[in-house]
Parts: structure tokens; C-alpha cells; sequence
């Protein structure tokens, strides 16, 4: 009898135990709603929707092309589709592929993806991202096969990338900035991964980190130095230039095309004022990596050329003295996008036009034609130079060669 018991008892217990471990296994795979908010604001500052959406109708579902000095890949499908997605995937390996670019099968990704930033984040922070996921529709898609050139179309490659070049580790505060500074810090550094457009790469697509937050081409497009440079960087940017800027897509100075309007649309222009001021002050506290060119002005008759170009196709909107209307037709005098070591950026600009991006805080639209088939390379490159060295702007000479270049792009 007394056996008979302590057989009912351990059962007993054990059925104890067992509903306490479900009912604390049901606890964590229901994560709160303000994870899955937290969740959701790290995601817009990751700018997911912008790599992993290639039709809006279906958002997350990857698909979406994503040019390299290497070739073409296709973003994966973040949806908890359960055969194409990442709705079997466990928590260890949701932080594995985001901390060390692994995929549960353990292939590598390539660093278009950019774990070498998010490894940066926290293991709360990444599985807040996981939980706002697991709550959209679940989508069923296929990607296609990524396009690389040999060797690197064997992703076994990138066991010997990620040796030489990736640094897996938390983002560490400095503990004699303030709690602002490091929020914008381990926004910067890791979900937002500015680094991955603004700083130059090698030859092996790997960050220079010599030169971080030094400005880098990518996709046919210049994005900007970041750091304090004096013509082509921030410094003459204040913090509140720069918060206006992130969340309207535009300020006095400048306004955002291209790749940039893309993430403010998707991105900074949905962040918290918090995160965004955060990140502005970060920003303005780079120190100057390298000292921008020697730039030596134009000869006369050269200016006088890309003046006439000037006054015939640019002045309306721009102004004789290129001060334009702030907000709508930016400034270009003292203007760091124009001031660019790399005029990619402005050759895209002027061959294809630009929309002005419009969002919530600043919804009046503006644009420019395009004059790739109004002016010929030689006039681009005159009035390229002329208001790159006008108004006390100083940039190096773009040849007629360049813009060839740019237009069959």
C-alpha cells in the first residue's frame, strides 16, 4: 500500500512539474505586446522591410535583388512561413544567423546581409525582432538562386571572409559619454548599420575600418561621410539638422534621394524622436577619419562653360547665387553631398532627375528633370564642376569620361 502511494505521489509530482514546464514553455513563446513593439521599432531601424520586400503586396517575403561589386543576391523570406521562411526556426538559431551570419543548415551568409553589424545588438533585442515577426502573415516564397561571380558563388568562401574581416561582439558602452551618445552609438553600429553604405569598402567587400563612416559607393550611388569633414562631412551640420534630416528626408541643407530616400521612407522618418536624436548626436562626434582632397579650382574658361549650362538649365530653380528653395530645391552652396570626393552621387541626380521624398513631416513633394537626354557628357561635366567650385564649394573635376560612365549605368 504505502508503494502504492508513493507511485500516486510521484505521479502526482511529475504532473506538477509537467504542467509548470508547459505553462512556462507557453510563457516564452508569447512574448509581451511590448516586445513585440520593441521588436517592431528595431526593425524599422534596421530598415528590414526595405532589403526583404520585392513586391509591397507581400512584405518580408524577400525575394528582392540586391546588387554587389560581386554580383546579385536575393534577400531570404523573414515571414514564419514554416518551408520558406523562418517559422521553424529555433531562438538559438534566429541569434546565431543575425550574431555570426550562419544559417540553421550552417552556410554562411554573405555580409550584404549585414550581420557584421547586428552582431553588435543584444540577444533581447534580436528575439524582440523574432517576436514581431512571428506576428506577421506567414508568406510562401521561393527566392532565386544568388548570381555571384566564382569562387564566391561557393558560400564555404565565407568561412575565410569571416576569419579575416568580421568582429562578432556586442556594441560596448563608453562609459565617459552619455546615455544618449551610446544609444545612438549601438543604433549607428548595429541595427541601423550605417556603416554598411557609409564606409568605403576593400577589395574583398569588407568594411575599411580605417576609414569608417568615410563615405562609400554603393549601387551606382555616393553615400556621404558621416564623420565631422568639413566640406563633404557633417560639421557643418548641427544635431538638429541632422534629426530633421533622418525624419522628413530633407532640411536647409540638403534633401534625401536615391537609396537614402528609401530609408527614410522605410526607416529613420518611423523611429522615435528619442532614437532619432540619439543617433544625430552620435553622428556629430565623429571625428574626421581622413582629410578630404586637395582640390585645386577649375580653369576660368572651364567655369564660364558650366555657368552658361548653368543659367540655362538650373537657374529657375536654384537661383543665380544656388540658394534654391530649402527644403523643397536644396541649397547648394556648402552643400556636403555636392562637395563628395565622389560625384556618383550627383551625376545620378542630374542624368536621372530626382523626387523630392515626401513623408508625414514634410509631405510637399518637389522635383527635378532629368537631363541625360538634354545635355551631353561634356555640358554635364562643365556644370558639375561649376557648381561643385561655385559659391565657395570645393571638389575635384569631373571628367566627361565619368559621366559616360555614370549614363550606362
Amino acid at each position: 500500500m504505502l508503494q502504492g502511494r508513493y507511485r500516486a505521489g510521484r505521479a502526482i509530482l511529475a504532473a506538477v512539474l509537467l504542467c509548470t514546464a508547459s505553462a512556462s514553455g507557453q510563457a516564452q513563446s508569447e512574448p509581451s505586446a511590448e516586445t513585440i513593439a520593441r521588436g517592431k521599432a528595431l526593425s524599422e531601424a534596421a530598415d528590414c522591410a526595405s532589403c526583404h520586400t520585392a513586391d509591397p503586396a507581400r512584405p518580408f517575403a524577400g525575394g528582392k535583388r540586391i546588387d554587389t561589386p560581386f554580383g546579385g543576391i536575393y534577400s531570404p523570406n523573414l515571414t514564419p512561413d514554416r518551408d520558406t521562411g523562418i517559422g521553424a526556426w529555433s531562438d538559438e538559431q534566429f541569434t546565431r544567423a543575425l550574431r555570426h551570419g550562419i544559417a540553421p543548415g550552417g552556410s554562411r551568409y554573405y555580409p550584404a546581409f549585414p550581420y557584421p553589424y547586428f552582431t553588435k545588438m543584444t540577444r533581447d533585442d534580436l528575439l524582440a525582432i523574432r517576436a514581431y515577426l512571428a506576428t506577421l502573415a506567414p508568406l510562401r516564397n521561393t527566392r532565386p538562386p544568388s548570381e555571384l561571380r566564382w569562387p564566391l558563388n561557393y558560400r564555404v568562401v565565407m568561412r575565410v571572409w569571416d576569419f579575416l574581416f568580421f568582429q562578432p561582439g556586442i556594441f560596448e558602452p563608453d562609459q565617459q559619454k552619455s546615455a544618449e551618445w551610446n544609444r545612438g552609438g549601438y543604433l549607428v553600429t548595429g541595427a541601423a548599420h550605417c556603416g554598411a553604405c557609409h564606409t568605403p569598402k576593400n577589395l574583398f567587400g569588407a568594411d575599411r575600418r580605417d576609414r569608417r563612416f568615410g563615405g562609400g559607393l554603393v549601387q551606382g550611388w555616393f553615400a556621404p561621410r558621416l564623420d565631422g569633414a568639413e566640406r563633404s562631412g557633417l560639421k557643418s551640420w548641427s544635431v538638429d539638422d541632422i534629426v530633421e534630416y533622418l525624419q522628413s528626408g530633407r532640411n536647409s541643407r540638403s534633401n534625401a534621394d536615391g537609396l537614402m530616400a528609401e530609408v527614410v521612407v522605410n526607416s529613420t522618418s518611423k523611429m522615435s524622436d528619442a532614437d532619432v536624436r540619439a543617433i544625430a548626436v552620435y553622428l556629430k562626434e565623429l571625428a574626421p577619419v581622413a582629410p578630404e582632397p586637395a582640390v585645386s579650382p577649375p580653369p576660368q574658361a572651364d567655369m564660364a562653360t558650366g555657368a552658361a549650362v548653368y543659367a540655362h538649365a538650373c537657374i529657375a530653380c536654384h537661383e543665380a547665387d544656388g540658394s534654391g528653395a530649402p527644403r523643397i530645391y536644396p541649397p547648394l552652396p556648402s552643400n556636403a553631398n555636392l562637395q563628395s570626393a565622389d560625384p556618383s552621387s550627383t551625376l545620378r541626380i542630374v542624368l536621372d532627375g530626382a523626387q523630392t521624398v515626401t513623408t508625414a513631416r514634410a509631405p510637399n513633394p518637389g522635383s527635378m528633370p532629368a537631363y541625360a537626354g538634354k545635355l551631353s557628357d561634356q555640358e554635364i561635366a562643365d556644370v558639375v564642376n561649376y557648381i561643385r567650385n561655385s559659391w565657395g564649394n570645393a571638389a575635384p573635376l569631373v571628367t566627361p569620361a565619368q559621366v559616360t560612365k555614370a549614363r550606362a549605368q
